[in-house]
């Protein structure tokens, strides 16, 4: 039998056990204010960029406003606009500094659509590559990634600031 070791899940895993998990991921990262351990790359005025914890490729990242609100028509226009605006930026970032094949946008609204985070409308943006979903990802259902989350935060963070 084959092991792959996930030391880091293991202070999320131990926290949801003993019932410690915040109410919401995405406001305690922005009350906190520890970027870095939080994973926020990039603050705007009405949104951020923070990356995704348990990424499906490097590079995954979330599009959040600060408003914590479920659905589309409640969130505030400007904030949605401004959500698009980081999404080109984020596209040509991951197009000039990961070079993808090509890249995924999505959300997922309420539990029954997917959504990890059901109270807090985000926005998934991630490059792919052709192959990336290999035998590892089909068949032994393990993802592998090149970079380490630090490392993405680095690039990301720095090229947000440009």
């Amino acid at each position: 039998m084959d092991y792959l070791w996930t030391p880091w899940r293991y202070q999320y895993m131990a926290q949801a056990a003993a019932g410690q998990q915040p109410e919401c991921i995405f406001c305690d990262a922005v009350k906190r204010n520890q970027d870095a351990e939080t994973l926020i790359v990039h603050r705007a005025k009405k949104s951020f960029v923070i990356l995704n914890r348990f990424p499906y490729t490097s590079g995954h990242v979330m599009i959040v406003p600060y408003a914590h609100v479920a659905e589309l028509q409640l969130c505030e226009p400007g904030a949605l606009a401004e959500m698009m605006e980081l999404a080109q930026r984020i596209e040509s970032i991951f197009r000039a500094d990961y070079k993808p094949d090509g890249m995924n946008l999505g959300m997922n609204l309420g539990r029954a659509a997917g959504a990890g985070v059901a109270g807090h409308l985000h926005l998934h943006m991630l490059p792919r590559w052709i192959g990336d979903s290999n035998f590892m990802t089909v068949t032994g259902e393990t993802r592998v990634h090149p970079e380490e989350l630090k490392t993405t935060y680095d690039r990301l963070s720095k090229a947000l600031k440009a």
